[in-house]
């Protein structure tokens, strides 16, 4: 058990791109069934009703995005600015502690200067100080994009391979459904207990699908309006990086607040405005983090939060960002499944509050 344990992590850890975009295709479907199943209902075919959602869906990040292009580009334009800013602090600040150090070397010298007096030995003679230079390379935004080339290239690759997986997922139907009940044998108890397992895990993902969704939407909302009614520019711009951020739990809000804060800076100059607008950020991903998410969490799964963590921290380390943005679906289905089944009741009491 220990062995093969091992070997399935590694498995997973090796070809994380395969189970990122296959889990990816997955929760996309379940989530988008529910508009193919409505379209059925007014006599749409499948085929056309799942065309429509897909183009649908593509189309709404197309125009989302064209529509801020403008406070897009804006930001993109002022990132060598802001490297130059960021560099010039960091500059100053090793500056600072190169004088910090020449006083503490100052006044360790006076000290053994006095208690060599004291002693009434001579003084040590004095040693002129050396200095050292460190050569920090310039950042250049040109080699650093032509350097990320690849990644970006691989990242469009793997978001087509999840629009055409979801794409065949949701032409299917139920097809994979009927196959997993046949596979399940020819009792009918354990059909059933198929069925509510099919069923347990489609309604858990379509509702942590739907708050996210909601959540997402709510911290965007209320970061535009703080940020507008603060002053800073590209509010809007921010508002939905705000929110899409907000899908990787604890880290995300954290590095939009320091995003955030660093075109604060940049506009005001002022680092009581940086403080303002980070501390905006962080105060509304707190609020709908432990009001609305711990609320919608509970009614959806009721699951135990140090298991959501410890799955969050196994999930980080495997896939790293993708595993943050998947753990809390995966330990969802390990729930629904171990419910139905009484050889993994402790896994179930284990995971639930």
């Amino acid at each position: 058990m220990i062995l093969a344990t091992v070997a399935a992590v590694f498995a997973l850890k090796w070809a994380q791109s395969f189970f990122v975009s296959l889990l990816l295709g997955i929760l996309f479907a379940y989530t988008l069934n529910r508009l193919v199943v409505w379209l059925e209902l007014v006599r749409i075919p499948r085929v056309i009703g799942t065309s429509i959602v897909m183009i649908g869906v593509v189309c709404v990040a197309v125009l989302g995005t064209y529509a801020l292009r403008g406070q897009i580009l804006t930001i993109i334009d002022q990132l060598p600015e802001a490297v130059s800013q960021m560099s010039a602090g960091i500059a100053k600040l090793r500056k600072g502690e190169t004088s910090t150090m020449q006083k503490m070397q100052t006044a360790a010298s006076e000290i053994e200067k006095a208690t060599s007096e004291a002693a009434g030995l001579a003084a040590p003679p004095k040693q002129r100080a050396t200095r050292v230079v460190i050569d920090v390379p310039g950042f250049n935004l040109g080699n650093y994009f032509l350097t990320n080339a690849t990644i970006a290239a691989g990242l469009i690759g793997q978001a087509a391979m999840v629009l055409f997986l979801t794409f065949f997922l949701l032409l299917s139907g139920d097809t994979f459904k009927r196959k997993l009940v046949r596979l399940a044998g020819p009792s009918m108890s354990n059909r059933k207990i198929t069925v509510h397992i099919l069923d347990g895990i489609n309604d858990s993902i379509q509702r942590y699908m739907f708050m996210l969704l909601v959540t997402n939407v709510l911290v965007g909302l209320l970061t535009w309006i703080a940020l507008s009614w603060i002053g800073l520019e590209n509010a809007g711009a921010w508002g939905v990086t705000a929110g899409l951020l907000h899908l990787i739990p604890y880290v995300g809000p954290a590095v939009t607040a320091s995003v955030i804060g660093i075109a604060a800076f940049m506009q005001f100059e002022s680092l009581s405005m940086l403080l303002l607008v980070a501390a905006a950020s962080m105060v509304i991903a707190t609020l709908v983090g432990y009001f609305v998410t711990t609320w919608m969490t509970g009614r959806i799964a009721k699951m135990n939060t140090a298991a959501i963590f410890v799955s969050l921290l196994f999930g980080g380390w495997l896939w790293g960002v993708w595993g943050l943005l998947l753990s809390i679906p995966i330990i969802v289905i390990v729930k629904v499944v171990a419910q139905h089944i009484e050889q993994l009741g402790p896994v179930a009491e284990l995971l639930g509050d």
